[in-house]
């Protein structure tokens, strides 16, 4: 084990943080640029656009899992996590490299199918992200001790992982996405690759620092459904969408979303007043894990939606576009630039925020509790962008605003959901809270991608972020810090 490591230096919280920032990365260049490209380049609807995000979600719902089991219980290439971070930053690079060539990849297939080709490309992107984050994600836990050393693992993994997203929008607001696409590429290898080596995993994973056990856990079908419990109206409505959309049938109605949307609310209220008094430390664990799921899915939705329509609220706040107006090149350069901007602010006080500020308010009043402030903070964001979003600098300025709940989503809720469950089985856990972001993801690719190109007034956009957001902040009210 190296020196830094043993001290736990800032130096090694670099290079601990560089495998998730490279996957960071990639996924920054997937906001940024996706979207964009997908409608200027290849002239996609929006709902087109939204089927081919929600490719990544469905890679994820199957990655994470997976990947975290697996890693819990190998070893290779002397580390536990350290296969699956090489692997998925190589996959990741070259998938970055296809993006901006699917018409040639399509051409070359010997078939026109643009549609066809994106998502299998961003599938495969997504899937190779998601192949990594969780062993980047979960190898920071094991190699630091429980409490507040954790938290400075997590806030400083956003922190440089954060500083690398802006360079990212950066780029391509000073250049372009192309250039951004291709930078990634390069970037994204030497960042997966090279630092995995520098550190040191341990061999056996055990269930706490006051506990010396280090026998493995088996885990069932039926024990992760249970662990999910909150998600199912979530999972449901995800497969019921999954089917409509291959199945090419369109209902006017909403009631399948009204139904999944009662059963996610009887889930998450089911898991929310369950009492922990008389519970064993494990018990706890797991009942706070749930409600962890239950918060922090209702984030997701808000912000997913975000991410896929920024584009199409732009269009039609800013220059007063519906989707199927001409579009000249200058202005669709305009608004490529807007969006890159705002998530260029987004991101910048998302990279500042969680070392500097996060982490010594977390000392004085808890995590959650800083959770909670940024969160809410954020769902007042969205309601500014829905009112005043008609320029692209107060749009700026409100991007700044919502950064603030960005830089906590990303950092805090790991470090508070690490703290509860069994240290042996972090993939495993790692794998089932990345559920509460990619099947809410779907809702927002499916789901509100529907209502958003039905809808004449993009606003919605912003509605749906506001209430959603408002949800999980109060969600997070619920949920006690040990």
């Amino acid at each position: 084990m190296l020196a830094m490591q043993k001290k736990l230096s800032s130096t090694f919280y670099t290079i601990l943080s560089l495998p998730a920032t490279a996957m960071g990365f990639a996924l920054s260049i997937q906001i940024s640029a996706l979207s964009w490209i997908l409608s200027t380049k290849y002239n996609l609807k929006i709902d087109e656009v939204g089927l081919v995000w929600a490719a990544g979600p469905i890679a994820g719902i199957l990655g994470q899992v997976i990947i975290g089991v697996i890693s819990d219980n190998v070893w290779m290439w002397n580390g536990r996590r350290r296969p699956f971070i090489l692997i998925g930053g190589f996959l990741a690079a070259i998938m970055l490299l296809a993006l901006p060539n699917i018409d040639v990849i399509s051409s070359s297939l010997g078939f026109d199918g643009i549609l066809g080709v994106a998502i299998a490309v961003a599938l495969t992107l997504d899937l190779a992200i998601n192949i990594s984050f969780n062993p980047t994600r979960s190898i920071i836990a094991d190699v630091t001790p429980e409490g507040l050393e954790r938290t400075k693992g997590y806030t400083w993994m956003q922190s440089v992982s954060g500083t690398f997203g802006v360079l990212a929008y950066v780029i391509g607001a000073v250049w372009d996405n192309y250039v951004l696409i291709y930078t990634g590429v390069f970037l994204v290898l030497v960042l997966s690759l090279i630092p995995a080596f520098f550190i040191e995993e341990p061999k056996e994973l055990k269930k706490s620092t006051d506990d010396n056990s280090h026998e493995k856990v088996k885990t069932s079908f039926f024990e992760i459904l249970d662990l999910i419990q909150p998600l199912w109206g979530f999972l449901i409505y995800a497969v019921y969408a999954i089917i409509i959309k291959l199945s090419n049938i369109h209902f006017d109605s909403y009631y399948a979303e009204i139904i999944c949307f009662a059963l996610t609310i009887i889930f998450i209220l089911k898991s929310l007043l369950i009492k922990t008094d008389g519970k064993d430390k494990s018990e706890k664990g797991i009942i706070s894990f749930k409600k962890i799921l239950a918060a922090h899915s209702f984030t997701w939705i808000g912000i997913q939606t975000m991410f896929v329509y920024m584009f199409a609220y732009v269009q039609f706040k800013v220059f007063g576009l519906d989707q199927n107006a001409e579009i000249s090149n200058q202005v669709k350069f305009q608004m490529g630039r807007i969006v890159t901007i705002s998530f260029l602010i987004f991101n910048l006080v998302a990279a500042i925020l969680p070392a500097l500020v996060l982490e010594p308010i977390s000392r004085k009043i808890g995590r959650v509790k800083t959770h909670f402030i940024c969160i809410a903070s954020m769902a007042v964001g969205y309601a500014l962008l829905l009112f005043l979003g008609y320029s692209a600098y107060v749009i700026y300025v409100i991007m700044a605003i919502l950064g603030i709940g960005w830089s906590s989503t990303i950092s805090l809720p790991f470090a508070i959901m690490s703290q509860q469950i069994d240290q042996r089985r972090m993939g495993l856990f790692m794998g089932l809270f990345n559920l509460s972001v990619v099947l809410p993801q779907m809702v927002a690719s499916f789901g509100v991608g529907q209502a958003v190109n039905a809808a004449s007034d993009k606003s919605l956009i912003f509605i749906i972020s506001t209430v959603t957001l408002g949800i999980s902040a109060m969600l997070w009210t619920m949920i006690k810090e040990e």
